[in-house]
């Protein structure tokens, strides 16, 4: 029978500079993940950052707003307002959370997920006919709900990309 090891191997080669003591503390000489006292709050801990592709970041925002949807149709009456409301959040969250290459797509999912998510509070009836002219009336008579969530995603868009391109390194200029 064969007996796996419990520990990983340490090459010498991809250890970290100042050795393995370095390794384990963050900047401030406060030990990052170990030691201290379990389930202390750890400095310079912050959220995950999901990155989310151009198709995920519109599917994310499809979903969350249709659930959305659904809550205001239940526990609201069909409140638009409402909708709208927490339409603004989702359009910032989908802009935030898409990776740098797919900024462009943020702005282009929030309308989408926006018509998406109405359908359950358009207020149509009578079959399939009714329910889309419900719909078209909904995103008809709350455009400005759909706007705003599509300049927040937008807007912060276009933030984090000057800012990568501000991160860009420069290239060098040579001397004739």
């Amino acid at each position: 029978m064969e007996q796996y090891r419990t520990r990983p191997v340490v090459h010498p080669q991809r250890q970290q500079p100042g050795g393995p003591a370095a390794a384990a503390h963050t900047g401030a000489g406060v030990p990052a993940q170990s030691g201290g006292r379990p389930g202390a709050p750890v400095l310079g801990r912050r959220l995950p950052r999901p990155k989310l592709t151009g198709l995920g970041g519109g599917l994310f925002g499809c979903v969350t707003m249709l659930l959305v949807g659904g809550i205001a149709w239940l526990l609201f009456g069909s409140s638009l307002f409402v909708y709208g409301l927490l339409f603004l959040p989702v359009a910032a969250a989908t802009a935030l959370w898409v990776r740098p290459a797919d900024l462009i797509t943020a702005p282009i999912s929030a309308p989408l997920a926006f018509a998406a998510g109405v359908w359950p509070i358009a207020g149509g009836s009578g079959g399939f006919g009714g329910q889309l002219m419900g719909v078209v009336s909904a995103l008809s008579l709350h455009a400005g709900w759909l706007y705003a969530g599509t300049l927040v995603a937008a807007l912060i868009a276009l933030v984090r990309k000057a800012v990568l391109i501000g991160k860009r390194p420069k290239p060098k200029r040579r001397m004739a």
